[in-house]
């Protein structure tokens, strides 16, 4: 096989950006590149062109190779639940919960053999596969049963390049920590290093390189820049705190609900690019403050996270904030939270059947869990109920359990292409709920939104960012800045001397 595994000292070091731009790279050189990671934990979710669920970072990084995703990609897909519990998408349908233990014992060669099959699979119709690790490859207490770091790289016996984060201090430490616990066969599996999310003068770094491939005996391909903005969905809770949190203090203050479980947080990443919004995260009471609008994100864990969230009596302040003529939506999670009540019918959200819990009652409708999960692209137009006039589709994509049923006629939110109603618009737009993950990715919905909200502030409208106009060319750009920094030449020979064994 032809291709190379990116694999990190730890988590959020940054493989997912290098393996998005090292995907432009290739296919910019006109290779027929693909990405893959065996198996994904986490709870950003992207929906491949037939309905079905992989990772968010590997449909990404297929855009910025230029070619559709497919569940070969990201064959498992690790979905947390619980602190214990983890739902498990295989080739893109779920296929059943179990705990860390149990996925260990009993899924192992169930794992092994599908990862194999996508290879194969892959191998037959691309040229090179760039690989994506997971965490590090050296967490002692998992290497025997791992099916994410050196074992996949054995499979598909390609070199490995190891990435470490200089931003958050330690570097040499945890490249030679990390390489001086690996057996001795996969530490000659490990071509080169890439020290990533480097800022400052690179002068004052080259006794560093030199120490470095001295002390290993191992080639630094690269000291990547701290690339600020990058535009490219995160894969974790990490990445989207250390997003936010670098974001100015805006005229709209929006408020985030911190569910536990939080999922498909990337809805709210193209706020970023809003100059004059701050979106901040809450986690408790007193950091609810006085927003302009909450959003109420998607959860693995509804039921839960409502529960939490009324633990911590967030509930009372959204209500206030309603009747006070704040502005809230909720996504999926969200929306469930918002009504009046959820049941779960099947057991399939709490693991306990027909168990039954009051939502916020902002929202006139009922939910209820049933064991099919709906997994589907969707479009469609304003509902005609709402008042707002269509400028084109809205485009986005169904992951959940749960059917909403409202009480009242004429209240939905769109009217989507497979002749569905959808979701909840009620007075005027100050409350809305709906399952469409994705819905501020459509421009002119996010600039209508946050217009209201302007409005209802005594300010001046601002003109649609169109940002979906130039993401594809956020990957030429990353592209070609971590090239500037990157011997990719060398990285080249790597993988044709390899692969030529």
């Amino acid at each position: 096989m032809k291709g190379v595994m990116i694999q990190g000292t730890a988590s959020d070091v940054g493989k997912s950006l290098i393996v998005t731009a090292l995907c432009r790279m290739f296919a910019n050189d006109g290779v027929k590149v693909v990405p893959f990671k065996s198996q994904n934990m986490s709870n950003n979710s992207y929906v491949t062109k037939d309905g079905k669920e992989i990772g968010r970072a590997q449909g990404i990084q297929a855009e910025a190779a230029k070619i559709e995703a497919t569940v070969w990609m990201n064959p498992i897909l690790l979905k947390p639940r619980s602190n214990q519990d983890s739902e498990i998408v295989y080739l893109g349908k779920s296929l059943k919960t179990l705990s860390g233990r149990g996925y260990r014992d009993n899924f192992y060669e169930k794992g092994l053999a599908v990862i194999k099959k996508s290879l194969e699979h892959l191998v037959s119709e691309y040229e090179l596969v760039v690989i994506e690790g997971a965490g590090s490859p050296v967490e002692i207490n998992l290497k025997d049963r791992e099916l994410v770091n050196m074992k996949v790289a054995e499979l598909a016996d390609v070199p490995v390049i190891l990435v470490a984060d200089i931003d958050r201090g330690g570097v040499f430490a945890s490249i030679v920590g990390t390489l001086e616990l690996l057996e001795p066969e996969e530490r000659q599996r490990v071509a080169g290093v890439i020290i990533n999310k480097f800022r400052g003068d690179i002068s004052l770094f080259e006794d560093g390189i030199h120490w470095l491939e001295k002390k290993t005996g191992i080639p630094v391909l690269g000291v990547l820049p701290y690339v600020e903005n990058h535009m490219i969905d995160g894969e974790d809770s990490l990445s989207l705190n250390n997003q936010f949190s670098s974001r100015k203090k805006g005229n709209l203050d929006v408020a985030v609900i911190h569910l536990p479980f939080v999922s498909n947080y990337s809805d709210l990443e193209p706020f970023v690019y809003e100059e004059d919004v701050s979106i901040r995260w809450v986690n408790h009471a007193s950091e609810f403050g006085n927003p302009d609008a909450v959003i109420i994100p998607g959860t693995k864990s509804t039921i839960n996270d409502l529960n939490t969230l009324i633990d911590k009596q967030l509930d009372i302040l959204i209500q206030k904030h309603i009747e006070n003529g704040g502005y809230v939506i909720g996504i999926c999670g969200g929306y469930q939270i918002l009504g009046e009540e959820i049941i779960d019918e099947t057991g399939s959200d709490t693991g306990i059947r027909n168990s039954m819990v009051k939502g916020l009652g902002c929202i006139p409708g009922r939910t209820i869990f049933y064991d099919e999960k709906e997994t589907v692209r969707a479009t469609g137009v304003y509902h005609e109920n709402t008042g707002l006039i269509p400028k084109g589709k809205l485009e986005g994509f169904e992951i959940h359990l749960g059917k909403t049923v409202l009480h009242q006629q004429r209240c939905s939110f769109l009217a989507l292409d497979n002749g569905k109603e959808e979701g909840f618009y009620g007075k005027n737009g100050q409350i809305i709920g709906t399952y469409l993950h994705h819905l501020f990715h459509n421009d002119e919905w996010r600039n209508h939104w946050l217009n209201m909200i302007r409005k209802s502030k005594g300010l001046h409208c601002k003109e649609t960012i169109y940002i979906s106009d130039y993401k594809d060319k956020r990957y030429d750009e990353i592209a070609d800045q971590m090239k500037a920094h990157l011997n990719f030449e060398k990285l080249i020979n790597i993988i044709n001397k390899w692969s030529s064994k």
